[in-house]
């Protein structure tokens, strides 16, 4: 007697079809990202310039997926130093047009191009006089129709079982959006420096942090000439603000020769050599590692696990003694 054969239900339910279905969804995705490079042309520049010539602020609509996408984009285009904001298309026709001024850009988001609630906004748009980018899957669409400028998906099939729910499609949009907003970074010859400007929390902050943000200066940067004795170095460093436990020792144009710290101070003391009318230069420790103000915090951390010290010479390009880095303002900052 042949044996009965499996359900679909029960097939679907093995494990090996289902990894087998689940990578045929991210290589189905994959390819639809990687369609859009051909895809990609004059209207994309011209949105591009659009973007990066205006004087206002960049909002982005949607609704549905396409709304958290457009989300994203304006959190992206934020964080990247371009003003933006989200409006959503619903609300905009209650009253929160009123975010949108003349000089705005407004990026608009629909696979289908026939959002009713963002398709509605073209006409009030049109009266404010700002520019209109639609980013679609079909140019001729009343979006692609009503916007001033049209980025084109193309018709995408989705990676899902019955074909409806938006997955390849929305994999698509969030990856142009990705490649609009990083791309008029790059223009913008946008740095490091500015993007710490805009994320002075969080990982990504402290990542970019640099050492003049956090090194001591002033008054509380110990400097000591390298004719001192050590009497005089050990009130400086019991009297600088905060206490450093150390002290950058400098000659009379002020160029760091050494430094001296409060190891040194004990080691001295252990081997019966604490002799306080010394001068520092004799027990100083010479051409000590330093680091520059415009470097990572980040890298000086490094630095001090692998010298294992706690204090760090912050010099300038002609090797002046601009500051001190302890330990502790590591450690503050969440580098260390």
């Amino acid at each position: 007697m042949a044996r009965p054969r499996r359900s679909a239900a029960l097939r679907r339910s093995t494990p090996k079809a289902s990894l087998a279905y689940a990578r045929q969804v991210l290589t189905q995705e994959a390819q639809a990202i990687a369609s859009l490079g051909s895809r990609l042309g004059h209207d994309f520049l011209l949105a591009l310039d659009a973007l990066h010539q205006t004087k206002g602020r960049v909002v982005c609509t949607g609704i549905g997926k396409p709304g958290f996408i457009a989300q994203k984009l304006s959190a992206t285009l934020s964080s990247t130093g371009i003003p933006s904001l989200f409006l959503h298309p619903a609300e905009a026709a209650h009253g929160d047009l009123g975010r949108v001024a003349r000089g705005d850009v407004v990026i608009a988001l629909s696979n289908s191009g026939e959002t009713e609630e963002v398709v509605r906004l073209l006409v009030p748009l049109k009266r404010l006089k700002v520019t209109v980018i639609a980013i679609t899957g079909d140019v001729d669409s009343s979006l692609g129709r009503g916007a001033d400028l049209v980025v084109s998906l193309g018709d995408i099939d989705e990676a899902c079982p019955m074909g409806l729910v938006p997955t390849a499609s929305s994999a698509a949009l969030h990856a142009v959006c990705d490649a609009l907003a990083m791309t008029l970074a790059w223009r913008r010859e946008f740095t490091e420096s500015q993007y710490a400007l805009y994320h002075p929390g969080g990982k990504l902050g402290r990542s970019v942090m640099k050492v003049r943000e956090v090194m001591r200066t002033g008054d509380s940067n110990p400097l000591i000439r390298d004719t001192a004795t050590l009497e005089q170095v050990v009130v400086v460093m019991t009297r600088t603000r905060g206490r450093p436990g150390a002290a950058n020792v400098i000659d009379a144009k002020g160029r760091l020769v050494g430094i001296f710290t409060d190891g040194d101070l004990r080691r001295l003391a252990e081997h019966h050599q604490l002799e306080l009318t010394r001068r520092i230069r004799e027990v100083m420790m010479r051409r000590p590692r330093c680091i520059g103000p415009e470097e990572l915090v980040l890298a000086a951390a490094a630095i001090m696990r692998e010298l294992k010290v706690d204090q760090l010479p912050v010099v300038d390009a002609e090797g002046r003694a601009v500051g001190l880095l302890d330990v502790q303002d590591v450690l503050a900052a969440r580098l260390g």
